[in-house]
This record gives C-alpha cells, sequence and structure tokens, in this order.
C-alpha cells in the first residue's frame, strides 16, 4: 500500500511499507540532491512490485538531480529494470537530471539500452481502395498455393515410388495406423449418413412416383444417385471433416512443438515420412469406403421402399441391378481416389502453412475442413461435365 510519511530533513514522500524483503521505494534527499532509496527484492514472479505513480517527482524541483540509493538492495530482475524505466521518462518529462551511477551495473547497462521516452504506437495504415490490386494480389497468392500443392504432390508421389522399390522412408507401421484410423473407424459414421442419404432419396421419389404408379422405379432413381453421385460425395465430405481435419491438426501441433523443424535439421523428407502415409492411407480406404456407402445407401432406400410403396424385396434389389451400369460404379470409384488424394494433400499443407500457437491448430483444422468440403464439390462438378462429355 502507498502511504505518505514524513521524515527531518527530507521531502514529504511516499513510501511502500511491506514486510521484511519486500520491494519498496521512497524519495529521500541529502546534500547532492533527491534520492531514490530502493531496497528490498524486486522479483516480478512474487506479484508485489509497486508502481511508480504518474506524479512522483512531482515535488522535486526543475534541474535538479535524481540519484539512487541500493545499499538495502536485495535480488532483482525484470522488474526494477521497468520500475527505473517508469522514473526514467517522467525524470525526463519534468526536466531533471537522472544520475544512474549508483545502480548495480547489469542494472545501469539494461536501463542505459532503454530510451527515455516509450515509442508513440504506428498510425494505423492508410487503406486505399484498390480492387485490381486487391485481385492481382489474390490470384498471386493462389496461383502461388496451388504450385506449392502440386510440387508437394509430386515429392510425395516420388516418395511413394521410393516406398514401393524399398528405398523409401515410410514406415509401414505409420501407413498401417492411419489406414485403421481412416477405414474401420470411420465405417459407423459413413454406414450411418449414406444410410439416411439413401432414405431420403427414396422418401423423395416415392412422393412423386406413386402418383404415376410407377414405385418400382424408386429402386432405379436410389441406385443411380448413390453410385453416381451421393455416395462418393458424402463420404469424401465425412472424411474431409472427419480425417481430414485430423490431419491438419496434427501436422500443426508438431508444427508448434518444433517436430517439423527437428524431421528437417536430421535430413528426413517431411513429404515421404509424415505426408505420404496420410495420403496413401486415404487413397487406399476411399474406394472400399465408396462401396460400402453405395450398398448401405441402397439399404437405406430399400427400407423406405418396403415400408411406405408396394414394392417386393426382389424386386427392388433387381430393379436396382438392372438400373445401375457398370461405368457407374468406375466412375464413383475414380472419383473417390482423387477426392481422397485431395482431401489428403491440402489437409496436410494447410497443417505445414500454420502458425505455432495453440489457436493457429483450431484454425488449422477448420481451414482445413472447408477447403475440403469446397474442393470435393467444386471438383465432383468437373467430373459431372466430363462424365457428360464422355457420355457416361
Amino acid at each position: 500500500m502507498i502511504v505518505p510519511t514524513e521524515a527531518p530533513n527530507r521531502l514529504e514522500s511516499l513510501v511502500n511499507t511491506t514486510d521484511h524483503g519486500q520491494p519498496e521505494w521512497r524519495l529521500d534527499s541529502d546534500a547532492s540532491g533527491t534520492v531514490i532509496v530502493l531496497s528490498g527484492e524486486w522479483i516480478a514472479q512474487d506479484g508485489r512490485i509497486p508502481p511508480f505513480p504518474a506524479d512522483g517527482l512531482r515535488q522535486v524541483k526543475k534541474g535538479q538531480g535524481i540519484a539512487f540509493r541500493t545499499d538495502s538492495l536485495g535480488r532483482w530482475d525484470t522488474a526494477l529494470i521497468s520500475f527505473l524505466w517508469d522514473v526514467k521518462q517522467q525524470a525526463t518529462r519534468a526536466g531533471l537530471d537522472l544520475r544512474a551511477d549508483t545502480l548495480p551495473d547489469s542494472a545501469r547497462k539494461l536501463l542505459d539500452l532503454l530510451p527515455e521516452q516509450a515509442a508513440p504506437p504506428p498510425p494505423p495504415p492508410h487503406r486505399r481502395f484498390a480492387p485490381v490490386t486487391a485481385i492481382g494480389a489474390h490470384t498471386l497468392d493462389s496461383l502461388t498455393e496451388i504450385g506449392t500443392v502440386t510440387e508437394l504432390g509430386a515429392e510425395t508421389a516420388r516418395g511413394a515410388l521410393a516406398a514401393a522399390t524399398g528405398r523409401g522412408r515410410m514406415r509401414m507401421t505409420d501407413l498401417m495406423s492411419n489406414v485403421r484410423d481412416a477405414g474401420p473407424s470411420a465405417l459407423l459414421i459413413v454406414g450411418i449418413v449414406n444410410f439416411l442419404v439413401g432414405a431420403i432419396l427414396a422418401f423423395v421419389g416415392a412422393v412423386q412416383l406413386h402418383k404415376f404408379a410407377a414405385d418400382i422405379y424408386v429402386a432405379s432413381l436410389v441406385g443411380i444417385a448413390v453410385v453416381r453421385e451421393m455416395s462418393a460425395v458424402m463420404t469424401a465430405i465425412i472424411m474431409a471433416g472427419r480425417t481430414g481435419g485430423a490431419y491438419a491438426a496434427r501436422i500443426a501441433t508438431m508444427q508448434g512443438n518444433e517436430e517439423i523443424d527437428a524431421l528437417t535439421v536430421f535430413g528426413i523428407p517431411v513429404s515421404t515420412y509424415l505426408i505420404l502415409p496420410s495420403i496413401l492411407s486415404l487413397i487406399l480406404t476411399m474406394p472400399f469406403l465408396y462401396l460400402y456407402g453405395c450398398l448401405i445407401g441402397i439399404l437405406g432406400g430399400f427400407c423406405v421402399a418396403i415400408g411406405m410403396l408396394t414394392v417386393t424385396g426382389a424386386g427392388y434389389f433387381h430393379q436396382t441391378i438392372n438400373a445401375i451400369a457398370l461405368n457407374q460404379f468406375e466412375l464413383g470409384f475414380i472419383k473417390s481416389i482423387f477426392f481422397a488424394a485431395l482431401i489428403g494433400l491440402t489437409s496436410c499443407r494447410i497443417g505445414l502453412r500454420a502458425g505455432r500457437s495453440a489457436a493457429d491448430v483450431g484454425i488449422a483444422a477448420t481451414r482445413a475442413v472447408v477447403v475440403g468440403i469446397v474442393g470435393v464439390i467444386a471438383l465432383d462438378a468437373i467430373f459431372a461435365v466430363i462424365a457428360n462429355t464422355l457420355g457416361i
């Protein structure tokens, strides 16, 4: 607590009254002028550092010198330097001569490094309305990022070829662990979503087709929609949110813990050791998850058709088999592979460019999910145009 005190032959001073060892200061006077007496231990971690008030030097006459007395000063750290800097700034503003020759040598050297006044905050940047410049900068950044992701994909492909010939640095334990996380662990959520999608398609189709006594064609609607589009897209979206976000968060955490830097220092290529198992596990598991999603989606449509329409089970599956051509499975199979490569590459890249704080891990995971979902839908639109051109 800061309280005033009086003493003979002294200025009316401010004294920090504390227990033994706690930091305290007071203004005193002697033959040479005003003296700031420091005592106690000035340790920032203790949280007991007394502040220097804004009017602490109001009683000192302009032009008078100020010195320090440190006979009773104990241990100190940067807390003392912060206090001395406050004194230095106020002395400069008041036109007083501050003499630091009686301070400990290390404290005096540190205080000499600090300016007499704190630097004013920089003015806010002036923002001009320049849409052409903004569009150009965004375009260049996008092209640069596309080139970086392409280069990362090429390095990963070269690492895959080296691993196939026994010269790679990918560990099979890492690949098997990623395959388990991206495959069997995702069966439940993939099955639930695709079952509901198939049921929704059957319900919507049944409402309209029943008006034309075409109940049996619900099987064709569900089968074609699930095999051609919905199973591949919904499975990819699930994997982008579940596995892609996990990849980005994992790599961002390694970036914050400087594990990526350690791999680089030891000469271990990150693309082969870390990214290749992640991408390869998605490429291996996504086609099987797609086929599993097709089966579950058709089953969801079957349950709705049997419950709402006058369709037999044998008739439903017979109509489904006749409606779905083999090239529809080929298209969905190819799309699932490209979706897997897209999710793996973008998620790992976002994790590698993340910051080093805990908040950056969450930002990287969120960005990976968003980019993965948008990328999957955009890539599916490209495949739709290609399939329409080829007449599939």
